[in-house]
């Protein structure tokens, strides 16, 4: 699940970083994503597993309820859900994964949170930079990336669609030790 803001004009800012993982992981794995209601999702099979990639396409703080409808459809259960998003507290282009707790000022992973009942999911965070001192933070997150901080960026998300790929057939360790920054 790649978190997002629909729509062009959201399309290549910092927030927008877990649509971005999970459209390289779809393409990297064929798996086409196509809108149905509230989000674009594909059906794909890894390692002789199936799963489902999602984009819930309701604004980044009403992620939940698209993600509680698409597991209510599939049978999933929270505990095998991978959800992908921008960080501010990350530096830009770090990787980092995380097992469980609470949002850490997300308003995705809150509305996620709300609409489950629980914080017992897998999240990959993909670090975006604090914005510069004075700045505000919901301004930045839904700025594009500067020329410089693409550069960073683009192979970032190449190495978090890896980072998915190893988390999904090695398990999340493997892909911790492999693609978390010392």
């Amino acid at each position: 699940m790649g978190l997002g803001n629909p729509g062009a004009r959201y399309a290549a800012t910092r927030h927008n970083v877990g649509f971005r993982v999970v459209e390289a992981f779809a393409a990297a794995h064929h798996i086409d994503l196509r809108q149905a209601g509230d989000r674009a999702a594909g059906r794909g099979v890894l390692a002789g597993e199936d799963l489902w990639v999602v984009e819930p396409l309701g604004y980044m703080n009403r992620s939940g309820s698209a993600v509680r409808a698409m597991l209510a459809e599939t049978s999933g259960e929270p505990g095998a859900l991978l959800v992908v998003y921008d960080d501010l507290d990350l530096p830009l282009g770090q990787l980092r994964f995380k097992r469980a707790g609470g949002p850490g000022g997300h308003n995705g992973v809150r509305s996620i949170i709300e609409a489950l009942g629980t914080d017992a999911f897998l999240r990959l965070k993909v670090g975006i930079g604090r914005p510069p001192i004075g700045s505000d933070p919901v301004e930045y997150v839904l700025e594009a990336f500067s020329a410089e901080e693409t550069a960073v960026i683009v192979p970032a998300v190449e190495r978090a669609r890896d980072a998915i790929t190893v988390a999904l057939t090695e398990g999340v360790d493997a892909a911790m030790n492999r693609f978390h920054a010392p």
